[in-house]
């Protein structure tokens, strides 16, 4: 009886009688662990982009407190910080307070407070303007999705791997490539959030720059995807250029 297919392109057979095991594919596991590495890449830079908080600065001209110190601010997903700021510190070509990566000039180099969107239902409010917390909830909550999503793909390559049956490799194709999609999706609404924010009151100018968190995530989002493609064609029962290029024999 024909069973499913296995790392040698052949089928598993069941028999009563002591017979030889199918075949193992040792260039096709390699494959696979490549393409898992791939993956693997895309979720430690999605873990990285959710976990810090740097996803956004915002920072008002270094002259609008008309003294030596000027007040930016960053926030991500959970949590966001304030950090004062020496103005002879900054560039002088830069117009606005910042980077954030600049020595702070208090003691306490920043303040950062974890919002109260998953808790209390509560807004946050930076320079007078005030958060949309629906927006940054669905930010958080495709994120998460996305993590759950790449588990799901990770234990599907672990059981292909293990039991040495390709039919694994399209549900975890599919899960890193909805991954992918939705770390991106994740971006796009963050985006809004931010836009939303700035318009929500005008007495403070401010200018805002993504930070390199939104970098990592979006390096995430495109790596996902590829190694959900890298899955999908791993898991055609032969390589697309075979069927383009069919091998000839000699004779012919």
């Amino acid at each position: 009886m024909s069973g499913r297919s296995t790392f040698g392109g052949k089928k598993r057979r069941r028999t009563t009688s002591r017979g030889p095991r199918h075949e193992r594919g040792p260039g096709r596991q390699g494959e696979i662990k490549l393409a898992f590495f791939v993956a693997i890449v895309g979720v430690v830079l999605t873990v990285l982009g959710v976990g810090t908080e740097f996803w956004v600065e915002l920072a008002p001209p270094k002259s609008f407190y008309d003294n030596q110190t000027c007040l930016t601010a960053y926030y991500g997903l959970w949590k966001g910080c304030t950090k004062t700021l020496w103005v002879a510190d900054i560039d002088p070509e830069r117009e606005s307070c910042g980077p954030a990566e600049l020595p702070g000039a208090a003691a306490a180099e920043s303040n950062c407070t974890y919002f109260k969107f998953f808790t209390t239902g509560e807004n946050a409010v930076m320079f007078q303007k005030t958060t949309q917390k629906n927006l940054n909830v669905a930010t958080a909550m495709l994120a998460m999705f996305s993590l759950f999503l790449m588990v799901m793909g990770a234990i599907c390559i672990t059981m292909s791997l293990s039991k040495e049956i390709l039919f694994f490799l399209k549900p975890a194709a599919v899960c890193f490539i909805l991954s992918g999609l939705l770390v991106l999706l994740s971006l796009l609404v963050f985006h809004q959030s931010v836009l939303a924010l700035l318009a929500s009151e005008h007495t403070v100018p401010l200018s805002h720059h993504l930070s390199w968190s939104v970098s990592c995530i979006g390096c995430a989002g495109a790596v996902l995807i590829v190694g959900g493609i890298l899955f999908l064609l791993l898991a055609l029962p032969c390589s697309p250029w075979q069927r383009c290029l069919p091998h000839k024999d000699g004779s012919s």
